[in-house]
């Protein structure tokens, strides 16, 4: 998607404040900046503009806010830059935490505002994507240890040998155009049925 296309919902009830990041946006070639003033139902409002970024901008949160904007950025599953004009201790890690990709204290410029919006593009979809690859490896560990535990079964059940075992379920999850880890889990569910123990 091309910069110009991007969709920028911008959190800020001081309008003075908004109006430099409008300019900076738009002087960048962001066409499509919505403003959010008002932060009640704030997830709602943000689900109607789906958004494909969004900045944060508060001069001076305290902590039901800065909570609220952390629940944003955990939810929405987008981009997020956050810009105050101080920090205190401990804010960063939180905001890090919640999944802000930007966090930038005391930096609201005009000129700085494009780059820090690729900055927390770039850093969302590098965290994304090892967010997926550690999804997948869990997954994957979790489908072996499944098969492990039906190969210990077919083995001590049926006197098999492992080799035996892992041919047997993967024969059958061929036969039935099933995925290993399903006869494997088919397996365990006998086993359960059936008594004994796994």
């Amino acid at each position: 998607m091309a910069e110009n296309d991007l969709t920028i919902a911008v959190i800020d009830p001081d309008r003075v404040r908004a109006a430099i990041l409008e300019e900076g946006l738009t002087e960048a070639g962001f066409k499509k900046v919505v403003f959010i003033e008002e932060t009640a139902q704030l997830i709602r409002q943000l689900n109607d503009i789906a958004p494909d970024v969004v900045i944060i901008d508060l001069e001076s949160p305290n902590r039901d806010v800065l909570e609220q904007m952390f629940q944003v950025s955990r939810i929405v599953e987008r981009p997020v830059a956050r810009f105050v004009d101080h920090s205190e201790e401990g804010m960063i890690e939180a905001a890090i935490e919640a999944g802000v990709s930007a966090y930038v204290v005391d930096g609201l410029r005009k000129e700085r505002v494009s780059s820090i919006v690729n900055v927390a593009i770039s850093r969302f979809n590098a965290f994304t994507r090892l967010r997926g690859e550690l999804e997948s490896a869990k997954t994957q560990l979790a489908e072996r240890k499944t098969v492990e535990r039906a190969k210990g079964i077919l083995m001590k059940r049926q006197g098999m040998s492992e080799e035996e075992a892992f041919r047997l379920l993967r024969q059958t999850a061929m036969n039935e155009k099933k995925k290993l880890v399903e006869i494997a889990e088919s397996v365990l569910t006998a086993a359960k049925l059936f008594g004994g123990d796994e």
